[in-house]
């Protein structure tokens, strides 16, 4: 009886909780290619684990009834028994094989995701610098010549190629119906690729703890035509104000914003920091040549050398 009343339970609580889901799970409601390959994954993976929880307790239920004290005479004894290699067999290979085999789905899947979205391989991909601060998101669009703050604006049908870094924590810039997450750090710049087959409004956010703004550390995706997208940025250039050096500064004070647009990006003022990587390797190497002529000139040999062409 208290079984009964504790499985009613569940299933009471579990209907009450379903109730208040209008919307399906943005990850298995996806928009994109590389979405959509990792919503099939997760998907294959439910499955599996369903049929192995299946398979697991139908067995427990059956040997709990099988073999229960009740159903034996009273002078049983059971056997002794070593082992079964059947058994053990079975309870070590068919793990083995579901991991090995959910590798390498999982390896195809990493490869096809890190990857420019399959179909849009003809065409050339829209570079954004997507670059994370307490606690917003700037985005830069070098070919447009144009800026934005906490919103992303994006073409379909369309390759992405996302340039992530951060100016404070590191931060994770995700899109649930786009695809996967990836880091953004202050010292490297990660590249994601995405894509959006259909029009439509998505939510974007961080997905790493990164201080008491992380909960609204959010940002808008609107996915359009690439005709209404190029209108977007000819109008930004006419209508936006100028992002300075003063201004992007300003952006960069912790703090929460709303959405604002500018013409000119922060790239040629606060480069990203692979620019910074070049930079500081060019100086070492001239910094390497300058030590190298010095210790040539003031080694014994260089001084002999010198002495000779002067005698």
């Amino acid at each position: 009886m208290k079984l009964k009343w504790a499985l009613i339970a569940i299933l009471f609580t579990i209907a009450t909780v379903l109730t208040g889901c209008d919307n399906p799970l943005l990850v298995l409601d996806p928009k994109g290619p590389q979405a959509e390959t990792q919503a099939k994954d997760i998907m294959l993976s439910i499955g599996i684990m369903s049929f192995i929880v299946l398979v697991v307790f139908a067995i427990l239920v059956f040997v709990l009834i099988k073999y229960r004290a009740s159903n034996q005479s009273k002078d049983y004894e059971p056997p002794h028994i070593e082992g079964n290699v059947w058994v053990e067999a079975i309870c070590v290979g068919i793990p083995v094989l579901i991991v090995a085999y959910l590798s390498f789905v999982s390896v195809q899947s990493n490869y096809k995701v890190e990857a420019t979205p399959k179909g849009y391989e003809d065409k050339e991909p829209l570079v954004v610098y997507a670059s994370s601060s307490n606690w917003k998101w700037h985005f830069s669009y070098p070919e447009e010549g144009i800026e934005t703050v906490n919103y992303l604006n994006i073409p379909t049908d369309r390759a992405l190629e996302f340039k992530l870094y951060s100016y404070g924590p590191i931060t994770s810039f995700w899109i649930p119906q786009l695809g996967g997450q990836k880091y953004a750090m202050g010292d490297m710049v990660n590249t994601l690729h995405l894509a959006a087959d259909v029009p439509g409004e998505f939510m974007g956010r961080n997905a790493n703890f990164s201080g008491k703004g992380f909960a609204e550390n959010t940002f808008d995706v609107e996915a359009m035509p690439e005709a209404e997208f190029d209108e977007w940025v000819e109008e930004v250039k006419t209508t936006a104000d100028p992002l300075t050096e003063d201004k992007f500064e300003e952006l960069l004070e912790p703090g929460h914003l709303g959405r604002s647009t500018f013409t000119g990006t922060h790239l040629g003022f606060s480069p990203p920091p692979e620019h910074h990587k070049k930079q500081s390797s060019s100086d070492t190497e001239e910094t390497d040549s300058e030590e190298s002529d010095k210790s040539d000139v003031d080694s014994p040999e260089g001084n002999s050398d010198h002495s000779k062409m002067n005698h």
